[in-house]
């Protein structure tokens, strides 16, 4: 049991430091280059997905701080139904994060490609530190979200192991 909470320790501080790494690159990525005679500045604040990204990953890693917080100051969770909030939100978050970073992966795709039916040049051309940037970010986000994954493997076994395996929706008798 002490392993298990060190595990879900560790694996919480791996995402909040993800979650937040991803976050400053999003957020202080922009480029300035000269086109046409032109200063063009490209920015996280073009592509909506970016931004909705950072919002994202910004609340998820105070969720998994708050979590943390529980489990420092010994609020235990030595109900049902704290581990299964605990469960229920870890498995959004989950989610959450995985559609975001998706949806960044796919607007970002868009930026590298480019669109001749619309006339959307392409970025990544011009802009090549932005891209690089945002690329890694959306790598890192991937990362926490395979993390997120295995944490929320751990609060579903941390939730229904307290039930009986023979009888459904029953507590194991002590």
């Amino acid at each position: 049991m002490v392993r298990l909470r060190e595990t879900e320790v560790i694996l919480r501080l791996c995402i909040v430091f993800l979650l937040l790494l991803t976050s400053v690159l999003i957020g202080l990525d922009s480029q300035t280059k000269e086109i046409a005679y032109m200063h063009k500045k490209a920015t996280f604040r073009y592509l909506f997905a970016l931004e909705v990204e950072l919002y994202i990953d910004v609340v998820v890693a105070a969720y998994n701080m708050v979590q943390l917080g529980f489990g420092w100051y010994g609020v235990a969770q030595k109900t049902s139904n704290s581990k299964w909030l605990s469960y229920i939100l870890d498995q959004t978050a989950v989610y959450v994060v995985f559609s975001g970073a998706s949806a960044a992966a796919q607007h970002s795709l868009l930026v590298v490609t480019g669109s001749r039916e619309l006339q959307w040049m392409k970025w990544c051309y011009k802009f090549t530190r932005f891209c690089f940037q945002i690329g890694s970010a959306i790598i890192l986000n991937y990362i926490a979200v395979v993390l997120m994954v295995i944490l929320s493997f751990l609060s579903a076994f941390n939730l229904f192991r307290l039930y009986s395996p023979k009888r459904y929706f029953q507590f194991k008798s002590s």
